[in-house]
């Protein structure tokens, strides 16, 4: 059993290199965990044991400061200032004829209505979100 666990923890190991993400560290930290059980001359369902406990405790433990460094972080924009503010419609909105644009911040923007209905030429209106180049309003 012995050669299987470094095999074990070479193929993971060459998994996690191969891969962007951390994906089989654990598992190779758990083959460590097998390895040494093995050393021990501990039956192999001990060291199989000793390898799912090893490779969770490991999961457990590291996920949550893993996920806090390689979450990506969300990059606020200019644009994003707009968000809850008043427009003015400057070309009749209307979603089934990809028509619309209202001026906010003394810039034109092509809009669309988030529920679907019509909105006349200089009806104020509040900017919900940003879709691409387009700000999606409601009435």
């Amino acid at each position: 059993m012995l050669w299987i666990w470094v095999a074990a923890i070479v193929i993971f190991i060459i998994i996690e290199a191969i891969t962007v993400q951390l994906v089989t560290i654990w598992f190779a930290v758990g083959a460590v965990g097998g390895l040494i059980a093995s050393l021990f001359n501990l039956p192999v369902w001990v060291q199989a044991l000793v390898f799912v406990a090893v490779s969770a405790v490991t999961l457990v433990v590291t996920k949550p400061f893993v996920k806090r460094f390689t979450q990506s972080k969300k990059q606020p924009t200019n644009a994003d200032r707009l968000i809850g503010q008043q427009a003015v419609v400057t070309e009749p909105i209307d979603n089934l004829m990809s028509k619309g644009a209202v001026t906010v911040g003394g810039l034109e923007w092509t809009a669309r209505t988030s529920d679907g209905c019509k909105a006349e030429k200089d009806t104020v209106v509040t900017v919900e979100k940003i879709e691409g180049a387009k700000l999606i309003v409601k009435i």
